[in-house]
């Protein structure tokens, strides 16, 4: 087909709207197919990387699409429940390690963000705005997760990096292959900071195979809960189904640990969380299927429901599926505007899959 030249659509083609949800859903039950086959040979690229990649930060190129609607059957619509879109971007880069993006942590300044990724690296850059909407990504650095003996994590196996906290400038990263909570000196050393694991809980060990540590976060001083790590599980369920839950005191190295459940639903799984101050924890959720495809939900629990052996369960601020500008959404983060309000950004993994994408959306809490 010549460029430009327009293909004509036959009588009987759906609209416009119609044909992007049919080549969403499509493109995810491909995916799903793939999914596991990347994820066998994840591994292997991962640590072979990570002995050719370099420990020091290199400066990359993002190239950034804004997002002018997330609703692909009315673009005009804003309001989502009490959330508001304030814009989105897709993102891409020819560096060949972007991709996978798993945890996030945006500043409190709203622009400065760092993520980590499925094959253990740092990304961090500053998030450009235009109108108060996200345009672009600017100053775009990566570099290989180190641990304690200066070599990259992933050489020694230990990748699928799924989430990330930060607590007085130490940052904190769950890492599923082996079940195991690393902490990061980011204030003094940057992304040169060498990883310390913590104690975690002995039945780490008995949580299921890559269906664990995608949530991680950390209460901040004044919060409930506040010097606690609190865990969610992705899929790895207590006797009554729910997600197991874990609450650690990592100012005393660990040792210290209680345990509880929060609710599973309507097939959802944790993919991250984080804080919303001073007393929530907002957890992302992930649902996919082969009919439906993906689906995204944010739910949001008080931390004050949230004591040893308790059930928790929260009221749902946002649901979207294929209809809507998501993907594999796995990375949240909030912080507050000039303004005041309150923005949660959420950023999808896309498996280093070309039939998928790396999304950075942002919303307004409003309805409150």
């Amino acid at each position: 087909m010549v460029r430009g030249e327009r293909r004509p659509r036959s009588a009987g083609a759906p609209p416009a709207p119609a044909r992007r949800l049919t080549l969403s859903r499509r493109r995810w039950v491909i995916g799903g197919s793939l999914l596991a086959a990347l994820l066998i040979v994840a591994g292997s690229f991962a640590i072979a990387e990570a002995l050719r990649t370099g420990k020091a930060p290199a400066r990359i190129a993002i190239e950034a699409t804004p997002i002018a609607s997330f609703d692909n059957r009315d673009p005009s619509k804003t309001r989502f429940g009490v959330l508001e879109f304030r814009g989105g971007l897709v993102l891409k880069s020819k560096y060949e390690s972007f991709g996978g993006i798993s945890g996030l942590h945006v500043e409190p300044d709203g622009a400065r963000f760092i993520a980590v990724t499925d094959r253990g690296s740092w990304l961090r850059g500053r998030i450009v705005y235009q109108d108060g909407k996200p345009a672009g990504i600017t100053e775009a650095e990566m570099a290989p997760m180190l641990g304690a003996d200066g070599k990259p994590l992933a050489a020694r196996g230990w990748f699928d990096v799924e989430s990330l906290t930060e607590r007085d400038g130490m940052f904190y990263a769950g890492i599923e292959r082996v079940e195991q909570i690393v902490r990061f000196d980011y204030r003094r050393h940057g992304l040169l900071a060498r990883g310390e694991p913590i104690a975690v809980p002995p039945d780490f060990k008995s949580l299921a195979r890559n269906k664990s540590l995608e949530c991680l976060t950390s209460p901040p001083k004044g919060s409930p809960l506040a010097g606690n790590l609190i865990v969610v599980t992705e899929q790895s369920l207590d006797g009554a189904g729910n997600h197991r839950s874990f609450l650690i005191k990592h100012d005393q190295g660990g040792d210290e640990v209680e345990r509880f459940s929060v609710k599973r639903s309507d097939d959802y799984d944790i993919t991250d969380c984080t804080i919303l101050a001073p007393g929530d924890l907002l957890l992302l959720e992930r649902r996919y299927s082969q009919p439906r495809g993906v689906a995204m939900r944010i739910r949001r629990i008080p931390l004050g429901l949230i004591k040893p052996g308790a059930l928790v369960d929260g009221q749902a601020l946002i649901e979207a599926d294929l209809g809507h500008q998501i993907d594999n959404m796995e990375g949240i983060s909030v912080h507050r505007n000039a303004h005041g309000e309150i923005i949660i950004t959420v950023m999808s993994d896309d498996n280093f899959s070309v039939i998928q994408r790396n999304l950075l959306l942002q919303f307004a809490l409003v309805g409150e």
